[in-house]
C-alpha cells in the first residue's frame, strides 16, 4: 500500500475543502437544519453536476468516475469538516456500494446508473449485534407472492430516509433468509416520517412498509449467504466513508478550539498560553492523526478488497480495518467535540456558535453503524475466526 497522498488525490481534497467553505458555511448549515429537506436541492444540484462526488467510487460503466475509496474518503473529510448537510453519505456510501455487490447488471443500469447522474438513494437495514449480521434481527420481513414478495415491516433511523428516492431495502423471507430489495418510496403502501433528532445536520426516518408488493426483479442478488456477505460488505465500506467524515470532523473542532483559546483572555493572558490548555489541544492533535491514519489505512484497505479478482484475505482485511476505524475514529471524534466544548467554556453549547453542531454529530456518528464497543467485538469476532482457521490449517498439515 502506498499511505501517500498523490498529487490527484491532494487537488480533490483541496478543491472539495474551497467549495465547502463557501457552500458549506455555518450559515448555510443551519438554513439546511431548518429546512423541511434537511439540505438545499440548489447544492446537491451542484455536487453532482460541478463537482462529481456522488460517482467518484461508481464504475464507469454506471456513468462513475471510476476512482476508489481513498478518493471518496478524502471527500468525506471534508465534508465532514463542514457539516455537508446533502444526502451524499446516505446515497454516495450506504446504498450506492451496496447496489455495487448485490446488483445484476441489469439492475445496476436500472438502479445504480441513475446515482451516478444525482438521484438520491438510503439503506435500510436491521440492527447490528457486535459480530456478524443476523438476518432474524431484521424488522422487516418478505414473504412469497407469487414470483414476487410483499414487503411489511417498520425500519427506523433511516439516513435521509423522508426524502430519498430510492430505498434500499433489507427483510426475511419466508424462510428466514436475508434478501435485499430496491423499492421505488412511491410504491403503494411505504410511509415515511422524519424523525425528531439531536443531529439536526442529519436528518432521519422511520420507515414503515405496509403490504408492499414488489416484482422479483427488485430483488438484488440471492437471498441468505449472498446477500449477507453483500450487506455486510456494504457496511464495513460505510464505517470506513464514515470514519472519514469523523476525522473531517474532529480536525475542525482542534481548529475552532485553537483560534477561540488564541483570542480568549483571561488574567491579561490568552489562554492558549496555559498549560492544560496547550495539552489538551495537544491531545485533540494527536487524536486527530491517529484518526485519519486509521480512517485511511481503512481506505486503503477497501480499494484493495475491491480490486479486481482480490483474494480473500482482503476482503478480510477490510473488515478488520473498517472494524478499527470506526472503533477509533468514533470515540476520537466524540473525544474531541467534548474538549471543544469544555475550552469554549460558557459558550461553547450556545445556539450562536458551532460548537454544539459537531458535538452532536459526534454523539449520533458514534452509534450509527454501531457503537465502538461493538466493532471491538467485531474485531475480536474476526480474530478468533482467524486463530480458529490458522489451528485448522494447522491441525490438518
Amino acid at each position: 500500500m502506498d499511505f501517500a497522498l498523490s498529487s490527484e488525490q491532494r487537488l480533490i481534497g483541496d478543491t472539495a475543502e474551497q467549495f465547502l467553505a463557501k457552500h458549506s458555511a455555518s450559515e448555510n448549515v443551519r438554513s439546511a437544519m431548518a429546512s423541511q429537506l434537511g439540505h438545499d436541492p440548489e447544492l446537491w444540484r451542484t455536487v453532482v453536476q460541478d463537482m462529481g462526488w456522488q460517482g467518484v467510487h461508481l464504475p464507469e460503466d454506471c456513468g462513475g468516475l471510476g476512482l476508489g475509496w481513498v478518493e471518496l474518503a478524502v471527500v468525506m473529510e471534508a465534508a465532514g469538516r463542514r457539516l455537508l448537510c446533502a444526502p451524499f453519505f446516505s446515497t454516495a456510501c450506504l446504498a450506492a456500494p451496496l447496489l455495487v455487490a448485490a446488483a445484476s447488471a441489469a439492475q445496476r443500469a436500472r438502479w445504480l446508473a441513475p446515482l451516478a447522474e444525482g438521484k438520491t438513494a438510503t439503506l435500510a437495514f436491521m440492527g447490528i449485534n457486535g459480530q456478524h449480521w443476523d438476518a432474524r434481527a431484521a424488522n422487516a420481513v418478505a414473504h412469497r407472492d407469487g414470483d414476487g414478495y410483499v414487503l411489511s415491516g417498520e425500519l427506523g433511523h433511516v439516513v435521509d430516509g423522508h426524502s430519498a428516492e430510492l430505498l434500499l431495502v433489507a427483510a426475511r423471507d419466508d424462510d428466514g433468509l436475508l434478501c435485499l430489495f430496491a423499492v421505488p418510496p412511491e410504491s403503494t403502501g411505504v410511509a415515511r416520517r422524519r424523525l425528531p433528532t439531536m443531529d439536526q445536520t442529519r436528518p432521519l426516518a422511520a420507515l414503515r412498509l405496509s403490504e408492499v408488493v414488489v416484482s422479483a426483479d427488485q430483488r438484488l442478488g440471492e437471498p441468505g449467504v449472498a446477500a449477507e456477505r453483500a450487506l455486510e460488505r456494504s457496511l464495513a465500506l460505510a464505517t470506513v466513508a464514515l470514519a472519514a467524515e469523523q476525522t473531517g470532523g474532529a480536525s475542525q473542532c482542534l481548529e475552532m478550539t485553537v483560534a477561540y483559546t488564541a483570542e480568549r483572555h483571561q488574567f491579561s493572558r490568552s489562554i492558549a498560553s496555559f498549560q492544560v490548555v496547550k495539552h489538551k489541544c495537544a491531545d485533540m492533535m494527536l487524536r486527530v492523526e491517529s484518526m485519519r491514519s486509521a480512517a485511511f489505512y481503512a481506505a486503503c484497505a477497501a480499494d484493495q478488497a475491491l480490486a479486481p479478482n482480490a483474494h480473500a484475505v482482503a476482503e478480510r482485511g477490510l473488515a478488520t480495518a473498517a472494524a478499527v476505524a470506526g472503533s477509533y475514529c468514533s470515540e476520537g471524534f466524540f473525544h474531541c467535540a467534548a474538549e471543544a466544548l469544555q475550552l469554549h467554556g460558557g459558550v461553547g453549547f450556545t445556539w450562536e456558535y458551532d460548537v454544539h453542531l459537531y458535538f452532536k454529530r459526534a454523539r449520533a456518528a458514534a452509534a450509527m453503524l454501531g457503537t465502538a464497543a461493538q466493532h471491538r467485538e467485531r474485531l475480536a469476532a474476526l480474530a478468533f475466526d482467524d486463530a480458529d482457521d490458522s489451528a485448522a490449517a494447522t491441525g490438518a498439515a
